[in-house]
């Protein structure tokens, strides 16, 4: 396989990673004057994660304080009847089934969504600040196309999830802070790696319809047939 020159490598001026730091070394070393851009949906995945983890939170411990009703209802010789929100869901169900709509902006929910995300937040409002500090996230890159005003806006969305306070926020808000210089890179030129993505995915579900790979060689072959 033929070897790409230094010279071409040094000429590369922008690539987009994840925050893997074995990704990070990999293109630091072969594409050195090459700027580095984490990838934004990497940085809103990684928010979206920690609303998602107190929401499991709160619905392990519905799950323990229903499954105790249960048994002193048992002990008592009553029937058990949880209580049922005017959707028709029980708190377990509120909590589970508010799983997709926390992950969309409150444009995209549909009718019985923002039924339930009423309930949610009525309910759960560390849920709410959560979801409300992803959505604000997700509007400094969608928002931003100056490089200086982002980095205040991110400085003050820093100081918010400080405030906040919830352990799983804290932590992918260190993460970020480590990776700052290459995240806020993202303003520069607003490049992804979506389209890497898509080709990424596209070649997996390739090799499962085939179920994996044989003969490498032949499958690089077919690869460029199809993809090129």
């Amino acid at each position: 396989m033929n070897k790409i020159s230094r010279a071409k490598r040094k000429s590369v001026k922008e690539v987009t990673l994840d925050m893997a730091s074995n990704m990070n070394l990999i293109i630091k070393k072969c594409f050195p004057n090459a700027s580095r851009v984490i990838d934004r949906f990497h940085v809103q995945k990684l928010v979206a994660e920690a609303v998602q983890s107190i929401r499991i939170k709160y619905r392990w411990q519905s799950i323990d304080q229903d499954n105790a009703a249960i048994e002193n209802a048992k002990k008592k010789g009553i029937e058990y009847k949880p209580q049922v929100f005017r959707n028709g869901d029980t708190v377990k169900q509120l909590l589970a089934r508010s799983r997709h709509l926390l992950f969309k902006p409150e444009s995209r929910w549909s009718a019985s969504q923002f039924a339930r995300a009423k309930l949610l937040f009525k309910h759960f409002p560390k849920i709410e600040q959560a979801y409300n500090l992803a959505q604000g996230l997700s509007f400094i890159y969608e928002n931003n196309y100056d490089k200086r005003v982002a980095i205040v806006k991110l400085a003050k969305w820093y100081n918010k999830v400080e405030n906040f306070g919830f352990k799983d926020f804290n932590t992918a808000s260190k993460s970020i802070q480590l990776h700052y210089k290459s995240i806020v890179n993202f303003f520069d030129n607003r490049s992804t790696n979506a389209s890497a993505e898509s080709f990424n995915a596209k070649l997996k579900d390739f090799r499962r319809e085939f179920k994996g790979v044989r003969d490498v060689k032949f499958f690089l072959f077919r690869l460029t047939q199809i993809f090129a």
